[in-house]
């Protein structure tokens, strides 16, 4: 059975104010309240619980409309895990980044085992179709234990100095968690990392556009390709 797609019929208000709310909270380190104070400084009247709605039903929807990034086989691939507390308890976020800081996967688990890096790595195998040239990552052994039993032939480097990629892609996130004064609950924290990290990759330029006209073209690209998918969610 196909999807039905999400509809802006019903709402109040445009959809390219919509679409504005949903990029402002997910794009900067901004709280609901914050999104709505800026909107007000344009004559917009919206309440924060409303702009929460709206991030709810429609950012997951944008982010599944975005293309994601297909590895290279040339590429490599950055692995870490960051300590998340929620509701008291202890949980692992897992999270792949590739040579230009692209985040490839990331995925919320209670354990730091081999378990747990073997799920990460079997995910990213599925999705991006091939399999890396290097795998870099911190001095844990789960990582390697992982890639035995997925019997993976690929040149594996152990050492904290060299996994500074992936530990760089934690900060965001912690601006973030300061920002909603941590997440409430597991699940929301994963619903909350599939729309915001896909919005920072298509946004954030690759570190190898070295030069401002670059980073400029890629944002201006980036702006285009949000505003197509945003059109075809109606």
């Amino acid at each position: 059975m196909s999807k039905i797609p999400l509809s802006y019929k019903r709402h109040r208000f445009p959809r390219e104010l919509i679409a504005h709310a949903v990029w402002l909270y997910f794009r900067f380190p901004l709280s609901f309240r914050l999104v709505e104070e800026m909107l007000l400084e344009r004559g917009i009247v919206v309440s924060y619980e409303t702009i929460c709605r709206w991030n709810l039903k429609f950012g997951a929807e944008y982010v599944r409309s975005l293309r994601r990034k297909r590895a290279k086989r040339g590429d490599l691939w950055h692995l870490d895990e960051v300590r998340v507390v929620i509701g008291g308890h202890i949980h692992w976020l897992w999270r792949a980044v590739d040579q230009d800081g692209y985040i490839l996967d990331e995925i919320l688990q209670k354990q730091r085992n081999t378990k747990a890096a073997k799920r990460l790595l079997t995910r990213l195998l599925r999705q991006q179709g091939v399999r890396p040239r290097r795998m870099i990552t911190d001095k844990l052994k789960s990582y390697e234990a992982a890639k035995r039993k997925l019997g993976l032939s690929v040149r594996h480097l152990s050492h904290k100095g060299l996994n500074n990629r992936a530990e760089n892609s934690h900060l965001p996130l912690r601006k973030r968690e300061r920002t909603m004064q941590r997440f409430r609950s597991p699940g929301g924290c994963q619903r909350f990392l599939t729309v915001f990290s896909a919005v920072r990759n298509l946004f954030v330029p690759p570190v190898a556009n070295a030069n401002a006209l670059a980073r400029h073209m890629h944002r201006l690209q980036a702006f285009a390709q949000w505003k197509t998918v945003t059109i075809l969610t109606a």
